[in-house]
């Protein structure tokens, strides 16, 4: 069988792929820039293999794919009219997993449209596949990473004592008594759970046996991973004490990650052999592809000699053409100015006074906002609370606001305690709704406030941001907000409630304030 018996594509078609992939390079140029600079990430390094990966599924298809006549069909445009909606809530709500869904529903639906229903059933797989390409938002990574990053440090504390080595953690920090190992991101197993998933499921596919065993496969890749990565972390340890601070870092710990990650395919190939061995022992994926090669015998050959200029391409170039036009063409947004400039906020309000802080260089490039103030406010008694507010004329793609759900706990912190709060004002009326969390790391605690004004609104959950600023970028051409964050630490003699008090009292002085600097619904 030669790598390209059965492949008959026509001219017409190699045109009609080339003009796809014109309109969807002008549409998402800045979505693919992104995509591309994440991928240069060592965390997803894993999706330069997946568009490979998918044209070798389909390619194993292609037999079935020509024996089967197209059956071009306008269902294909509810993806791709799903896809547009989810492009324009991703450009102006400033969302990139939102564009990249939107990217892949277009895909979809061109394919649907063109093709047809029962050629979309074969390449399925491949089209889910292709999903992989996509990082997952920060805040989902996030909140994987500790919940990885705290079993992986478990397990890999409780392989040193097996091994009669003195280990204790305290959170994310194993304390060998010599030295200090944090497991920071990059070590909290996350970074191979993702790609072993995929491995689990690409096995699973291949695997030719019952639903029940392709599952079992699949979801074994995620306490693998995890089980593999705490062995690396209890031979991180177990090195350090023979050649020191190298079994951490640079060739060694690379290494040791990429070692690890190896050792899962015989894993995974130890339980294919045991799992053939279980019952049912049925060899469902031959009988099927007999189906399958005897039912496309019998389908109706496509006709040669359509038209090029079919309805359902004439229709999508269309909307493609269209939507990359007034993406283009129209600017949904107008930079609306601070009310006042944040160097100009007092220092003085009520009985806090003000410290202000300068934040380092490459913090303000990452946030990229128009404006920031970061004080220290200290009371009569000595206590302190630390403000940071960093406000946006305009959030677009990539400059948009960075919630603390996020940021905090990349920095080694973790979330307890989280839920919505509410400030009564001074006025004993009005109320704000905010974000509370007690945050901890080694030891120390700290309770934390933030909301994010939002042109007359007070916000505090981030897809309310996205949707109202998707809102509001169409109706009011604003999409200009603000962060608001409040922290206080819970010092070692006092109790939460105690640092809840001067956090309420605290933000019940400030927001007032706020409002003479930060636009409201109403611009002045």
């Amino acid at each position: 069988m030669s790598f390209l018996e059965g492949i008959r594509i026509k001219p017409a078609s190699w045109v009609k792929a080339a003009c796809y992939a014109c309109a969807v390079v002008l549409m998402y140029y800045s979505t693919l820039k992104e995509l591309y600079f994440q991928w240069l990430g060592e965390e997803n390094s894993y999706c330069w293999f997946i568009p490979f990966v998918t044209l070798y599924i389909i390619w194993e298809k292609r037999v079935e794919l020509t024996r089967l006549a197209s059956a071009p069909s306008w269902l294909g445009l509810v993806p791709l009219g799903m896809g547009i909606l989810l492009f324009w809530l991703g450009e102006l709500g400033g969302e990139y997993m939102t564009l990249y869904l939107s990217l892949w529903l277009v895909i979809i639906g061109v394919v649907w449209l063109h093709l047809g229903w029962r050629k979309m059933r074969i390449i399925a797989f491949a089209l889910i596949v292709m999903l992989a390409m996509f990082p997952l938002p920060n805040f989902i990574n996030t909140r994987a990473t500790v919940w990885a990053k705290n079993i992986s440090s478990q397990l890999g504390v409780w392989m040193l004592h097996m091994i009669g080595m003195s280990a204790y953690r305290e959170g994310n920090i194993i304390d060998l008594g010599f030295t200090l190992l944090q497991v920071v991101d990059a070590c909290s197993g996350l970074r191979y759970i993702l790609p072993m998933m995929l491995f689990g499921l690409l096995f699973a596919y291949w695997f030719n046996a019952h639903i029940w065993k392709k599952t079992a496969l699949f979801l074994s890749s995620i306490p693998l991973s995890i089980l593999l990565n705490s062995l690396r972390i209890a031979l991180t340890g177990i090195l350090y004490s023979v050649i020191g601070v190298a079994a951490a870092e640079g060739f060694f710990h690379g290494f040791s990650g990429w070692l690890v990650f190896m050792a899962s395919l015989p894993f995974f190939l130890i339980e294919m052999l045991v799992f053939k061995k279980l019952p049912p022992k049925e060899k469902y994926g031959r009988a099927t592809q007999v189906i399958a090669g005897e039912n496309v015998n019998r389908l109706e050959k496509t006709k040669n000699g359509k038209a090029f200029l079919q309805p359902q391409f004439v229709m999508s170039m269309a909307v493609l053409l269209l939507t990359v036009g007034l993406s283009q063409g129209i600017e949904f947004r107008q930079r609306v100015a601070i009310g006042r400039p944040f160097n100009q906020f007092p220092m003085q309000i009520g009985e806090w006074k003000g410290s202000p802080e300068v934040m380092e260089r490459e913090f303000r490039d990452a946030l990229d906002f128009s404006d920031y103030i970061l004080a220290t406010y200290t009371d009569s008694r000595g206590k302190t609370v630390n403000l940071y507010v960093a406000y946006y004329q305009d959030q677009r793609k990539g400059e948009s606001i960075h919630s603390p759900e996020t940021c905090i706990p990349m920095n080694g912190w973790t979330f307890n305690q989280a839920g919505d709060s509410t400030v009564t004002l001074a006025d004993g009326k009005t109320s704000v709704e905010i974000n509370r969390a007690l945050i901890e790391k080694t030891g120390t605690r700290e309770l934390a406030y933030f909301w994010f004004p939002q042109r007359g609104r007070n916000l505090t959950k981030l897809y309310q941001m996205k949707l109202f600023t998707f809102w509001d970028a169409l109706t009011k051409q604003r999409t200009d907000g603000a962060l608001v964050r409040v922290l206080t630490p819970v010092y070692e003699s006092e109790q939460v409630e105690d640092a809840e008090q001067r956090l309420q009292t605290f933000t019940r002085n400030i927001v007032p304030v706020l409002e003479g600097f930060i636009p409201g619904k109403d611009l002045r």
